[in-house]
């Protein structure tokens, strides 16, 4: 049952989430070495990699505090940076199912799963990349933090080896097909040349924010 769900992806498409999956336990070793190295005991990471399960929010929460921030200010932080998942839902209100399963299927929305959902053509693959990809990063993310939490301070910051950059390439590589399009390279330049803009003036997170704005270039 579970794999005649996603029979209908072509195996490329299987073969990339895969990839972007172990990408993202990657991404997830080095903020369990982070959050340890920080001061954090081993199990906030790995509970929060399961409940939260938003990277960026994540990485932005420990910093925060181990910078001498207060739990409240960073929780503040990590919503302003996942506020992009508002359009998010509004987008994959299909993919995620009905009352029964609509509880995990917005728990495991996120970048990865959003873009592979909506670049496939037929509603049936737009669920199913939805679906497979959601619940693979839902795996791989607190296991990766668990093998970074294991090994602790072996690893290198994360900037030094690049692991910061793993996830903005992922999601560049996903959306520049659909820059083929000339509107849809239009709008996404226009929110790119928005959000750099406002990076010295607005505080973090607002920026990708704003960018939302390109969706207004072009309109028809």
């Amino acid at each position: 049952m579970f794999t005649q769900r996603f029979a209908c992806l072509p195996g490329e498409t299987k073969k990339a989430v895969l990839l972007v999956c172990l990408a993202v336990g990657v991404v997830g070793v080095s903020y369990g070495s982070l959050a340890l190295a920080y001061g954090f005991p081993l199990w906030v990471p790995v509970v929060s990699s399961m409940l939260v399960l938003a990277g960026a929010s994540e990485f932005m929460f420990v910093a925060i505090i181990a910078s001498g921030g207060s739990p409240i200010t960073a929780a503040l932080a990590g919503l302003l940076v996942n506020a992009r998942h508002i359009p998010f839902g509004v987008a994959v209100r299909e993919l995620v199912g009905g009352r029964l399963s609509q509880l995990l299927g917005c728990h495991i929305m996120n970048d990865e799963s959003v873009v592979f959902g909506m670049s496939q053509p037929t509603l049936e693959k737009r669920k199913a990349a939805y679906w497979l990809c959601g619940i693979g990063v839902a795996i791989a993310w607190p296991l990766g933090v668990l093998l970074g939490g294991g090994v602790g301070n072996f690893l290198p910051a994360p900037e030094t080896i690049g692991l910061d950059a793993v996830f903005p390439a992922i999601l560049l590589a996903l959306v520049v097909p659909a820059l083929k399009k000339r509107t849809t390279l239009i709008r996404a330049s226009t929110g790119a040349v928005i959000s750099l803009a406002a990076v010295p003036f607005t505080p973090t997170g607002l920026p990708v924010l704003l960018s939302m704005l390109g969706l207004l270039a072009r309109r028809k």
